[in-house]
């Protein structure tokens, strides 16, 4: 049974693999995203490698073989569920259950994560709109944009928040910009790269490029 950090830089290697798009993940990604020291990244993706989890070519990147997708997919799946679970089922706040689920992903056996999965009414995207894979690896398909590429005066719901630091999500629900929440742009600004939103029937309010390239909405 793998460790929970190979767990973790598996599940880690995929989410990376999935926000870039690109196959190989280069190793300074998975040091950072993991918050270890390049070395101490390096000689857990050669034990990754020879337990043929991962291809490694130095200088060019980490690939998941089929074995280390299945497992990257699995802590995805559980990390997701758990996470949905603690927000819809105990309340907790959406901006501290990413933490909770770190730890309690390792611990969950296969039949209580169904049980889990069936309980939760097989949800397809998480309370932070990221979406959960399904026991056979798969995800429901949507199209999505992030702000700063919406065209001015179309209503449109928020679908996913990719920086999902407290940080980040504290000033996102404060500005109610929550996955689920409709949204209009209401003037997009070329020169200072920002767009002016409304939430509802609030008073418009002017988003930075940084910040709305973050937020992800239906297309």
């Amino acid at each position: 049974m793998p460790s929970a950090t190979v767990e973790n830089y598996v599940k880690k290697i995929l989410v990376l693999s999935l926000d870039t798009s690109e196959e190989q993940v280069g190793m300074g990604e998975i040091a950072k995203g993991l918050e270890v020291a390049a070395g101490t990244a390096t000689s857990m993706i050669k034990t990754l490698e020879r337990e043929r989890l991962v291809r490694y070519k130095s200088r060019q990147g980490v690939t998941l073989t089929a074995k280390g997708l299945k497992l990257g997919m699995d802590m995805l799946r559980r990390h997701r569920l758990v996470e949905t679970f603690l927000v819809e089922s105990l309340g907790l706040d959406w901006t501290e259950v990413h933490q909770e689920a770190e730890e309690l992903e390792h611990a969950i056996s296969e039949k209580v994560l169904d049980r889990l999965d069936k309980f939760l009414g097989r949800p397809e995207f998480d309370p932070h709109g990221d979406p959960i894979p399904t026991k056979e690896g798969k995800f429901a398909e949507r199209r999505i944009r992030n702000l700063l590429e919406c065209q001015s005066k179309k209503l449109r719901t928020i679908k996913l928040l990719t920086d999902q630091s407290t940080d980040f999500l504290n000033f996102a629900r404060r500005k109610g910009l929550v996955p689920g929440t409709s949204v209009e742009v209401t003037n997009r600004d070329l020169i200072s790269d920002a767009v002016e939103l409304r939430v509802g029937n609030k008073k418009p309010f002017t988003l930075g490029s940084k910040a709305a390239k973050k937020i992800l909405v239906s297309s």
